[in-house]
Formats: structure tokens, sequence, C-alpha cells
């Protein structure tokens, strides 16, 4: 059990060392100038290695954002299942906000906002988005009733995460305040667009 434990966090590590190499890269040298045998020699592993981790150089970037979001739904997890949908969405993203985007470098912003700029990525976002869209949606089919389930509960989840995706981009285009404000009020707006009740009015 202690070396499939080891195993897993090894393997998080590169997962990890990729992406941060791969974001790096894009950022200080153009997307299409990078290669993946680039991205593997600055995280000091193979082109092989890579190829195990991940599909594109495109996927290596995104990575941190599927990982965030990923920690969005054990934030979803841990609370009443009896709330509204839309409050339990609010507050796991205003959590997430806090707790993860407030400790992220400043390196990273400058990076991610010269990385937005290539044409040819906002397919490869909306892709790390998508990926986590299904685990989202099951988890919120276990709080509604009524009928069309399936479909109401995957509505919700595309709707929250194209609002975050949105938001985060708008502030890494325009950090003109914190990102919580700008979570709060996306995710405002499109509960107001959408009729669902319910918003968390702080992130405790």
């Amino acid at each position: 059990m202690h070396e499939a434990g080891l195993r897993e966090r090894k393997k998080a590590a590169t997962r990890l060392a990729l992406h941060e190499a791969a974001l790096r890269l894009a950022a200080e040298e153009g997307l299409d100038r990078v290669t993946v045998e680039a991205i593997a020699d600055a995280a000091d592993v193979s082109r092989r290695t890579f190829s195990n981790y991940f599909s594109s150089k495109e996927e290596a970037i995104f990575y941190g954002d599927t990982v965030r979001l990923r920690r969005m739904l054990e934030l979803i997890r841990d609370q009443p299942t009896d709330e509204q949908p839309w409050t339990v969405l609010s507050r796991a993203a205003e959590r997430l906000t806090t707790e993860v985007y407030s400790d992220l470098a400043p390196t990273w912003l400058a990076r991610r906002r010269r990385v937005r700029r290539h044409p040819g990525l906002l397919a490869h976002q909306v892709a790390a988005y998508t990926t986590v869209e299904r685990e989202l949606a099951a988890e919120l089919a276990h709080r509604l009733t009524g009928p069309d389930v399936a479909l109401r509960s995957r509505v919700l989840a595309a709707t929250c995460l194209a609002t975050l995706r949105v938001a985060l981009q708008q502030w890494i285009e325009h950090p003109d305040g914190p990102l919580l404000d700008m979570i709060r009020t996306a995710l405002a707006e499109a509960g107001s667009a959408t009729g669902t009740p319910g918003r968390a009015t702080g992130p405790g």
C-alpha cells in the first residue's frame, strides 16, 4: 500500500512538472515554437514519458485547470445534499478561488496572459473543463429531484463551468480587482439568467 501511494505521488509530481514546463515554455517562446521534446527535456523526462501523461502540449498546458476543478468536486461533495444545487456550486467555486487561485504566483498570471493570445488554445481550455463536466453532473444528479434529472444536472454543470472559465479568462485579461469578486459577480449573473435560486454570499 505504501509503495502504491509513493508511485501515485511520483506520477502526480511528473504531471505537474510537465504542466509547469509546458506553460512556462509556451509563455516564453510562443506556443508554435514549443515542442513536446522541449517540454520533456525541461521536466527532465523522456518524450515517451510525456506521451504517457498527455496527448499534446496543449493538454499539458491546461492540466492545472483540470486539477483545480477536481478540487471543486471535492468541495461540492463535502456540502449538505439538501441545499439548492446552485448555492452548492457557488459556495464551492468561491472556496476554490480562495483556496487555490489566491496562492498562485504572479508569474502564473503573466504566463497565462501571454499564452491566452494564441487563437488555437480556446478549444483546449474548453476541453479541460469538459473533462470534469460529466463528473460534476453526476454529483449534481444526486441533489436534484423531479423530471429530467440527467439533463438538468448536465445543464447546471455546463453552465457553472462555463461561467467559471469566462470569469477566469476575463480576470486574466483585466485583473483590475480580486478574482473572487469577479467569480461572485459571474455566478450571480449566471444564476439570475438561468433562474437557478440560491447563491453563497461568502467563502466561509
